[in-house]
């Protein structure tokens, strides 16, 4: 079948010939595609949550359409008539678009395992501490992971070329100053990375932990290499770079365990009876499912000038809840206080002297 080929390439115009293997090549890569894909979608299930055969389709679906076509015309390559220059050429531009076709599927790889990892750690219940650390891992690894490949599919591509080896060899010469200059000039963001790995084994954040950082309540919504973003409550971001959170304090709510405690201060004149509002502050918390039943305390806690300082104090399993319950509580409270006793709101006191009389005005004037 060779011979046969050989002699209808021949037969036709060199240029007719290596249009034919082109398309041949595509056809023939969308037609394994088009066979491999019904029997793999065949073996997903549609109703579950996750599926390791859905997520392959969804990451190597494009990725596969040029990565096959690739591949065969690589094998046909030799059956067409260019000519030496011009085969060599075409060669090296297959090579070239072979390997950055292989480093994406590697990477589409790295996706699918994380998908795996997701399903196998979902975040997505109340005591979420063990998922999200290694979630927090996962991320960091995988954005080092592609980085790598990157770098190196990078440098593959570069030392395939002649002129490049010779560059690079040259470059050698001058390691030792440039070394020291791109020691200087990268030492930034080498801290960063290093931060950046120090924190995805140490973990003093987490993914989705709940952060007070530069005065601001928010939850971490991305661990990059060398930033971090924090999402903060009114849905504004707050990018940071990451050594920052080696190097500087900063609050973490969750950072062994999702519960908090929620805290209402109450300022109040004397004479309230404490026992009344401690019964109000059970009932209120007895009827509210964010309250998690562990936690439920009021104190008096400070005397002020004017006024005395009550602490209403409860438990919930995670700060959200913990700051719906306080509004809750802050809004009951303060109207079952308006209601009941109202007379014991917040007021300040004035002391009248006695009127002074015209007979005490005209006794005075005697004395005097």
């Amino acid at each position: 079948m060779t011979i046969d080929l050989t002699e209808l390439a021949f037969k036709m115009p060199a240029w007719t010939w290596n249009i034919l293997v082109i398309i041949f090549s595509v056809i023939l890569g969308f037609a394994i595609r088009a066979i491999l894909l019904p029997i793999v979608r065949q073996q997903a299930r549609e109703g579950a949550s996750y599926s390791a055969i859905r997520s392959i389709i969804r990451h190597l679906n494009k990725i596969i359409s040029v990565f096959i076509p690739l591949l065969v015309f690589n094998a046909l390559l030799p059956f067409t008539r260019f000519t030496a220059q011009t085969h060599a050429s075409v060669e090296k531009i297959t090579e070239i678009l072979i390997t950055l076709s292989f480093a994406v599927v590697i990477i589409r790889f790295i996706r699918i395992f994380e998908d795996y990892l997701y399903h196998r750690f979902d975040i997505n219940k109340e005591n979420n501490l063990r998922e999200r650390k290694i979630r927090t891992q996962i991320e960091f690894i995988r954005k080092l992971l592609i980085t790598l490949i990157v770098i190196v599919t990078i440098a593959i591509v570069l030392l395939s070329f002649e002129n490049m080896r010779k560059i690079g060899a040259g470059l050698l010469t001058g390691v030792g100053v440039g070394g020291i200059i791109i020691g200087f000039a990268a030492q930034k963001s080498l801290g960063n990375l290093l931060a950046g790995l120090q924190i995805a084994f140490t973990q003093p954040i987490r993914m989705d932990d709940v952060l007070i950082v530069e005065g601001e309540w928010g939850k971490v919504e991305e661990i990059n290499l060398t930033y971090v973003v924090v999402s903060i409550w009114d849905k504004r971001r707050l990018v940071l770079p990451i050594n920052y959170f080696i190097e500087k304090p900063f609050q973490n709510w969750t950072r062994t365990t999702a519960e908090i405690l929620g805290t209402v201060f109450l300022y109040v004149d004397f004479t309230i009876p404490v026992d009344k509002l401690r019964n109000k502050l059970t009932e209120l918390l007895q009827s509210n499912v964010l309250w998690d039943g562990k936690v439920n305390v009021l104190q008096v806690t400070d005397f002020k000038e004017k006024t005395m300082e009550l602490r209403c104090l409860m438990s919930c399993r995670n700060s959200g809840h913990a700051f719906e319950l306080r509004c809750y509580v802050r809004e009951h409270m303060i109207a079952y206080i308006n209601e009941n006793f109202p007379e014991s709101l917040s007021q300040t006191r004035i002391a009248m002297s006695p009127t002074i009389t015209q007979a005490d005005q005209d006794t005075g004037t005697d004395m005097l």
